[in-house]
């Protein structure tokens, strides 16, 4: 037997009332009423309420603990009525995972238009790798995330925003020809690549064993920033998005280095649990959609 709202407002009328007959008047019914009430309660419950022994509606210890967890219905019912009044908006938490190339880009962008959009929202932004953020996202730790297309749950929608072109970078000097290189000439050279926790990695690096290269000199990181800054100091050739460092192009830093054939695309989504349909997740996502640029560091 089902548990009503009802039910749950005619306790709790009987208890601050402390009768029947004025919970009734109060819920404008008729005393028969609340006490049918209350006693599809009792028997949803299968404990018994009020004592009956007793004058007066004293509950007993049962009643007054089922008392206690029914206020949470009744706040919850105020919430929603509450709704309508001056068409405020509830206050949200968006619990959001992304890795550190998003962070470095179009987060700042993004922050801003959900605030615009969404005034009460409070937005906790998580920075860490694919690998963890899919697994949070898996425990429910997390409600959306963006990282590259590199795992697959058939609980978890994965929604397309865009694809990041790579290109492999070095310090000026460290390579003498000009012409684009195999990647076993690639190979003669140090190279530095992103870790089994990035989700760049993990797609870069089955997409180069595919090609069938193996690279005998190799630094790993699954920190970005790291790659970059080894590839400055002339450590190696690293691979990094094309467009968001081109300004360490025309400051001298690095150099774009050609290769055939040249690095996939790699796509990046937005992803969330399918057993939490939601409308503010899926308006999230379509934000997501209009700001998402990995080619501009730090948009405002």
């Amino acid at each position: 037997m089902a548990i009503t709202l009802k039910q749950i407002e005619a306790l709790h009328w009987v208890v601050q009332l402390g009768t029947f007959d004025r919970a009734a008047n109060r819920l404008h019914t008729s005393q028969s009423a609340v006490s049918k009430r209350i006693m599809e309660l009792e028997a949803a419950v299968a404990v018994p309420i009020f004592d009956r022994s007793q004058r007066g509606a004293r509950l007993t210890e049962q009643g007054e603990h089922l008392l206690a967890l029914s206020q949470d219905m009744l706040n919850l019912q105020d919430r929603i009525m509450a709704l309508k009044d001056a068409g405020t908006m509830p206050a949200r938490r968006l619990r959001l995972g992304i890795t550190e190339l998003s962070a470095l880009t179009w987060l700042p962008r993004l922050i801003s238009v959900l605030r615009e959009t969404f005034p009460t929202l409070d937005i906790e932004p998580d920075v860490d790798t694919s690998r963890d953020l899919y697994a949070r996202l898996q425990e429910d730790e997390l409600d959306l995330i963006v990282i590259p297309e590199c795992f697959v749950d058939p609980e978890i929608t994965s929604d397309r925003l865009a694809e990041v072109a790579n290109v492999w970078f070095a310090r000026p000097g460290l390579i003498k020809s000009r012409r684009a290189l195999t990647l076993e000439e690639l190979a003669t050279y140090p190279v530095l690549i992103q870790g089994r926790r990035s989700g760049s990695g993990l797609f870069v690096n089955k997409w180069l064993k595919s090609q069938g290269v193996v690279f005998p000199r190799v630094l790993s990181s699954d920190n970005l920033t790291t790659v970059l800054a080894l590839a400055v100091a002339g450590l190696g050739i690293g691979y990094l998005p094309r467009q968001c460092f081109r300004t360490m192009v025309a400051e001298g830093k690095l150099v774009a280095v050609p290769t055939k054939p040249a690095l996939p695309l790699v796509p990046y989504s937005a992803m969330y649990r399918n057993d939490r349909p939601s409308m503010f997740i899926a308006k999230v996502v379509e934000i997501a959609k209009e700001v998402c640029d990995f080619s501009v560091q730090f948009q405002a």
